[in-house]
C-alpha cells in the first residue's frame, strides 16, 4: 500500500514542500531514499520505540520511504513525525483521507514525545503557501507556527495525539494568538534607557544620527567611558519594528533555533554582541548544517562588537561585503544558501593597545609604534564603512555625581522616528533593490541611499563644497568616506526638518570622521 503524507526542507530561508511516500510489501527491511543526513536515517530507530511506547505495533515488512524531491538534501530530525504517520497509515492504523490536509513537522522522542524542531514558522508559511489546510507541530512550536493566519496550526504533545486527531477519534482546537496586540504591547518594553547615562552629550548626539539615518558607528574611548552601555541602549532609540521586519526577523530566529517556548513574534530590535574570539562561520553563518550567522541574528537590529580590534583580522574582512550588500551568500560544495543581514554595525575600540592614548588622567605607556600596529588592525576599507567615528571620554567623578539623569530615550526615539519619515516619503516613489535592505523594493533609511540618490537629495551648496573639498585633501578621505559624509550630513538635515543640505550639517559630519588615517596621523601616531 503507498501512502503520502507532507512535510517541508528549510535551506536558508527558502523552505521547500516534502513528499513523505511510504510503501510496504513483503520483507524485513527498512529503506530510505531521498538524499537524507545522518539524523534522518537515523529516525527508524527513534519511530519503532515510540510505536511500541505508544501502543502501536511496527510492521513487519519490507517499508520502503522516499522524501521527495529526491534531489534536496533533507537535514534534521523533523521528519520523525511524517514518516512514522506515513508507516501507521500504510499499515492501516491511521486514515489516509486527511493526510493530504495538513503539513506534519516533529521530532519523535522514543517514548512517544514530540519534541520541539527548527524552522517552524517559515513551514508555517510554506503550508499555507501551498493551501494545505493546517499544519500540525509539536506543542513546544506552537505559538512561533500559529503567528501565520488563514491556517490551523495544532500544537501536539504525543504520536498518540497526531494519530486521534488524524482519526477524528478525539477533537482539538487550533491555537489561535492575537500578534498583533502581543506585538505592540512588548515594542517599547526596553531594559535599558539613556535616561540611565550621565554626560557624554557628544557621543549621544551621534548614535541619535545614526539611529536617524541607520548609519555604522564606532566608538573610541578608554576603559570604562561608557562605550558598552551606550551601544546596549542604542536599540531603545531606534524606529519600531513593523510587522513585515519583524516576521523576516522572526524567521531567521526560529531557523537558527534560538526562539523561546513563549515567543511568538520578535517585537524589538535584535542586539548581537558576538564575543571577540567568535569565527568567521560563526560570525557569517555556514557550517556542515547551514545555519545563520551573528550577523544575520541582527538583521533589521544591532551588531556590536566590543574591543573590535580584538577581533581577528580575517573575522573582521569578511564584514566588508554583508555591510555594503546587506545579504550574505555562502557557497559551499554541497550546498548555496543567502541569509539578510541588514544591520546597523556599532563597534568600540580603545585608542592604544593599554586604551589611555589621549586621556588626561592616566598616562599611556604606548609607543607610536604599537599605537600604530593597534590602529592597523582595523584595515582602511572597512573603517570607510563606518560612517560616524567618534571619541569618548570618561565623566570625572565630581560631574558625574552631581548630574542629573539624561534624555530618556522615548524623547530620542520621537526624533529618530520623525526623521525615519521624512525618509521613507523621500523615498516612496523610487525603486530600489531589496536585497540591499529596502523594504518593498525601496530603501528606508538614509545609509541605504545610492550615488545617484545622494546627487539628487543630498548636493551640498557652494560653500559646503568648499568645505567638504578641504576636508577631503586634509584627512586623505576615500570616495567612499566622500559618500558617507553626504548620507550622514542629509540625516543631521532631515533631525532639524531642513529640506536643504547645509553647510553646518556638513561640518558635523565631518566632524564624524575624525578616526581617518590622515586625521590619526597628524596627532603623531
Amino acid at each position: 500500500m503507498l501512502v503520502k503524507t507532507y512535510c517541508a526542507a528549510v535551506n536558508g530561508l527558502e523552505v521547500t514542500t516534502v513528499t513523505v511516500e511510504v510503501s510496504m510489501s513483503r520483507g524485513v527491511q527498512f529503506h530510505l531514499t531521498g538524499l537524507a543526513d545522518t539524523a534522518v536515517r537515523e529516525s527508524y530507530d527513534r519511530i519503532k520505540a515510540a510505536m511500541i511506547n505508544n501502543g502501536f505495533k511496527m510492521p513487519t515488512m519490507d517499508i520502503t520511504a522516499n522524501l521527495s524531491p529526491a534531489d534536496i538534501k533533507k537535514e534534521g530530525s523533523g521528519y520523525d513525525l511524517p514518516l512514522a504517520i506515513g508507516i501507521l497509515a500504510a499499515n492501516n492504523v491511521v486514515d489516509n483521507e486527511r493526510l493530504n490536509q495538513y503539513m506534519l513537522v516533529g521530532e519523535l522522542g522514543l517514548d512517544g514525545h514530540l519534541q520541539p524542531i527548527r524552522g517552524a514558522l517559515p513551514i508555517a508559511i510554506r503550508a499555507r503557501k501551498e493551501k494545505f489546510k493546517g499544519l500540525i507541530v509539536p506543542q513546544q512550536n506552537i505559538r512561533e507556527a500559529a503567528v501565520v493566519n488563514q491556517l490551523e496550526v495544532y500544537g501536539m504533545e504525543t504520536l498518540t495525539d497526531v494519530v486521534k486527531f488524524l482519526n477524528g477519534s478525539n477533537v482539538y482546537q487550533p491555537t489561535i494568538i492575537d500578534t498583533r496586540r502581543e506585538f505592540f504591547e512588548q515594542q517599547n518594553q526596553y531594559e535599558c534607557d539613556f535616561s540611565d547615562v550621565r554626560g557624554q552629550e557628544s557621543v549621544k548626539r551621534a548614535l541619535e544620527v545614526a539611529a536617524a539615518g541607520g548609519h555604522n558607528l564606532i566608538m573610541i574611548g578608554p576603559p570604562g567611558s561608557g562605550k558598552s552601555m551606550l551601544a546596549k541602549r542604542l536599540p531603545s532609540i531606534l524606529p519600531p519594528l513593523s510587522l513585515a521586519e519583524s516576521l523576516e526577523t522572526t524567521q531567521i530566529h526560529s531557523i537558527a533555533g534560538k526562539l523561546s517556548r513563549d515567543t511568538s513574534l520578535i517585537s524589538q530590535r535584535p542586539f548581537r554582541a558576538p564575543h571577540h574570539t567568535i569565527s568567521q562561520v560563526a560570525l557569517v553563518g555556514g557550517g556542515n548544517n547551514p545555519q545563520p550567522g551573528e550577523i544575520s541574528l541582527a538583521h533589521n537590529g544591532v551588531l556590536f562588537l566590543d574591543e573590535m580590534p580584538e577581533l581577528s583580522r580575517s573575522v573582521l574582512e569578511v564584514l566588508r561585503q554583508p555591510l555594503e550588500d546587506r545579504k550574505i551568500s555562502i557557497a559551499r560544495a554541497k550546498y548555496s544558501v543567502e541569509y539578510p543581514c541588514s544591520f546597523m554595525l556599532v563597534a568600540s575600540m580603545n585608542p592604544c593597545p593599554c586604551g589611555y592614548y589621549g586621556d588626561p588622567t592616566h598616562h599611556c605607556a604606548c609607543t607610536p609604534g604599537q599605537i600604530q600596529r593597534y590602529m592597523n588592525k582595523i584595515s582602511g576599507p572597512l573603517l570607510d564603512r563606518i560612517d560616524i567615528h567618534c571619541e569618548i571620554q570618561a565623566v570625572p567623578f565630581a560631574q558625574l555625581s552631581q548630574m542629573q539623569p539624561g534624555e530618556p530615550s522615548a524623547t530620542i526615539r520621537e526624533r529618530v522616528i520623525r526623521a525615519r519619515n521624512i525618509q521613507t516619503e523621500r523615498f516612496r516613489s523610487l525603486k530600489f533593490p531589496s536585497s540591499l535592505g529596502g523594504v518593498g523594493g525601496r530603501p528606508h533609511c538614509n545609509a541605504q541611499m545610492t550615488e545617484r540618490m545622494l546627487h539628487e537629495f543630498a548636493e551640498p551648496d557652494a560653500a559646503s563644497m568648499d568645505m567638504l573639498r578641504m576636508a577631503m585633501e586634509r584627512l586623505k578621505l576615500s570616495a567612499r568616506a566622500y559618500s558617507r559624509i553626504l548620507k550622514v550630513a542629509r540625516t543631521i538635515a532631515d533631525l532639524e526638518g531642513s529640506e536643504k543640505v547645509q553647510s553646518q550639517h556638513i561640518a558635523e559630519a565631518i566632524g564624524y570622521r575624525n578616526l581617518d588615517r590622515g586625521d590619526w596621523a597628524e596627532r603623531g601616531v
